[in-house]
């Protein structure tokens, strides 16, 4: 004798009739935003490595500590922030991140910058770096999990791809801008124009942002006549984010693979100078290839990946072809290579170490589940940013007791470390 499931009605997300299928592309455009805001921060800030030292007089021990300080502020606090996202919504945790980050970096701006002969202490420095990573680290969860909410199963990859586009677009502005700011005019006209455009994504956030619908009545499927609710056999609950192994695997996996990308974001500028002995245009230069190019490359994963139901193949793939960079960058470091090679090697191992990004987050939010999505996300951005905080503070010491080729194969071997972490197929 076979039994059979109760037939109940369960609510699935629409867009809302008042707002439009449109609408889910400006709340998409929303979370570039907040990223991008962010990220001209978090990645735009090691580009004025340089002026960074000379400015606060550090030593390379010193500078290690206050670029990893924005990433510590972000590891203490991205789970509370993707929980708060899951219990109060997008909107209300991007707009407290925004604004607060705003006021932290105008803080950095009026008490902490040198003037007059007189330079910070480097506590002072670390501590607001440190309070812009943990506001700023709102953005991370909250915009991941709206657009998975938004999008459905056959474009979330594509349009959280997009997404993660954010990163190396404010990384990359950041490099464009930031530097020649921090060369010409000091730290005052950076800490002002990162808080410029996060008040500006504050704005649109306030203007856009909003709760998809979850009306079970507007959804597709067999309907019941006499309450017109839609009939879904329901799916067996998943295990919460903090419970599932799967979950935890890749929120390791993610955050081992972006130890060597801080390495480049964080040091690349320093290496180019010390190492290859380039200028500013140059060095500007390289950022914002390495950043282009990862914009194209987290769009290209995230659409293929969507077309070819991939998406684990992807990842532990990514692992190996960053592997690969970091030995050819090291081979060409270490056979004291003109300066175009090492611009074109640094390039190119920043790209391949960028352009998975996308693709991992819509992973572990599928696997999370939509309703737990902000919790994922939050986890695994804790562990990015602990790799944010680390990675600055060892390779100085890695530096001194070896050289820049054992460098770049080191992170090039916890790129590898990994892939096993990542699903098989």
């Amino acid at each position: 004798m076979t039994t059979s499931c109760p037939v109940v009605p369960v609510p699935v997300a629409v867009p809302s009739p008042a707002l439009g299928d449109a609408h889910r592309w400006k709340v998409l455009a929303v979370g570039v935003a907040a990223n991008a805001s962010f990220s001209a921060a978090a990645n735009g800030m090691p580009t004025t490595a340089i002026w960074l030292r000379s400015g606060y007089h550090l030593s390379n021990t010193q500078l290690g500590v206050a670029l990893g300080a924005m990433g510590l502020g972000v590891a203490l606090t991205e789970l509370p922030w993707g929980m708060a996202t899951d219990r109060w919504g997008d909107r209300p945790v991007l707009l407290a991140g925004l604004l607060g980050t705003m006021l932290a970096l105008l803080a950095l701006l009026l008490w902490i910058t040198p003037a007059d002969g007189a330079v910070p202490p480097l506590w002072a420095l670390a501590a607001g770096l440190a309070a812009v990573g943990v506001l700023g680290g709102s953005v991370n969860g909250a915009s991941g999990r709206a657009v998975m909410r938004w999008f459905g199963t056959g474009e979330r990859g594509f349009a959280m791809s997009i997404r993660q586009t954010a990163v190396p677009l404010g990384g990359g502005l950041g490099a464009l801008v930031l530097p020649s700011l921090a060369s010409h005019y000091g730290f005052v006209p950076v800490f002002g124009a990162l808080a410029c455009v996060c008040g500006l994504s504050a704005f649109f956030t306030w203007r856009w942002m909003h709760e998809p619908d979850f009306s079970a009545e507007a959804a597709t499927g067999p309907q019941n006549a006499s309450t017109g609710l839609i009939a879904v056999t329901p799916a067996p609950p998943l295990p919460g984010p903090l419970k599932n192994r799967k979950v935890w695997r890749m929120v390791a996996a993610i955050g081992l693979l972006c130890v060597p990308q801080f390495a480049v974001l964080s040091y690349a500028t320093v290496f180019l100078h010390d190492h290859g002995h380039l200028g500013l245009a140059a060095i500007t230069a390289v950022m914002v290839a390495l950043q282009a190019g990862a914009m194209v490359m987290r769009i290209w994963s995230g659409r293929h990946t969507d077309r070819h139901a991939n998406r684990p193949a992807y990842l532990r793939g990514s692992a190996l072809v960053a592997l690969a960079s970091f030995i050819v960058l090291g081979c060409i470091a270490w056979l004291a290579a003109p300066g175009w090679l090492l611009m074109a090697a640094v390039v190119a191992a920043g790209i391949a170490v960028s352009a998975w990004h996308g693709v991992a987050y819509t992973e572990l939010a599928t696997e999370a589940g939509g309703a737990n999505a902000g919790t994922a996300l939050g986890m695994a951005n804790t562990a990015v940013y602990v790799g944010l905080f680390l990675t600055p503070i060892a390779i100085p010491h890695l530096r001194a007791a070896s050289n820049w080729p054992v460098v770049w194969w080191l992170a090039g071997l916890v790129a590898l470390a990994a892939r096993p972490l990542f699903p098989k197929a």
